[in-house]
């Protein structure tokens, strides 16, 4: 099991850009792939994005491809979101999340098992 604290969101103008960071407390990430995901109002779950640890290989969902980035620190065990270009539909909570042994691609398809307490992004326009 793996805990997961979130952090870096808050309000930003549309077009703009925000980063995310989510610190992740485990004996070894290196079985893990990291995910973000976003939940907003009246919305199902939606996958954004996932990173497998120990080749950090990426994938995105469609709708953020292109203006999100999914990172790593290997030394901090911290996963980061960069978000730009940023859009009011790009506001809700995100979640950061955790699954062992799959890869970044299954991240989308899976409900993953640990996963932190979200943080709210809102975007105006």
């Amino acid at each position: 099991q793996v805990q997961l604290v979130e952090s870096g969101g808050g309000l930003v103008q549309a077009g703009g850009s925000l980063r995310l960071s989510c610190a992740a407390s485990a004996r070894t990430l290196t079985i893990y792939t990291m995910g973000w995901f976003r939940q907003a109002p009246g919305k199902e779950r939606e996958f954004v994005a996932a990173l497998k640890w120990s080749v950090i290989s990426t994938y995105y969902g469609d709708s953020v491809k292109g203006r999100f980035t999914i990172s790593r620190d290997n030394a901090k065990n911290m996963v980061y979101l960069q978000m730009s270009s940023l859009k009011p539909d790009d506001t809700a909570v995100y979640y950061c999340a955790a699954a062992r042994f799959i890869t970044a691609q299954n991240m989308a398809r899976i409900s993953p098992d640990d996963w932190g307490q979200g943080t709210q992004v809102t975007v105006s326009s």
